[in-house]
């Protein structure tokens, strides 16, 4: 652990050339495949500033309708253990097209 410039305790990883990135049209959902190189993985999201992006580890992402319902989609999550070859949902009711980072850090696997 670190101390970032405002003195708050930090984290640093390793650079990761398994980064996938893209640009999000307003209704219309986009998926990523997560890497098989390894069999284990940390999902880390960056958005631009102010965005809403709902994400889906199950399903396709789906918006949030006028009246609270039972949802598979999570509001800008900022990072999530998954597997080789699972297939994240992403999209975004915001017109201005936000762009969207997930750096997909290999780790051990989860055991309990």
């Amino acid at each position: 652990m670190s101390r970032d410039i405002s003195g708050t305790n930090g984290f640093g990883i390793m650079p990761t050339y398994d980064i996938q990135t893209g640009l999000l049209a307003v209704g219309v959902a986009q998926s990523v495949t997560v890497p098989s190189t390894y069999s284990n993985w940390i999902a880390i999201f960056s958005y631009t500033p102010g965005a809403s992006v709902w994400v889906s580890f199950t399903d396709t992402a789906v918006a949030p309708a006028s009246v609270f319902s039972s949802s598979a989609s999570v509001l800008n999550p900022a990072a999530r253990a998954v597997n080789a070859g699972d297939v994240i949902s992403l999209i975004t009711t915001n017109a201005t097209n936000p762009l969207v980072s997930i750096e997909f850090q290999a780790i051990a696997p989860y055991q309990n």
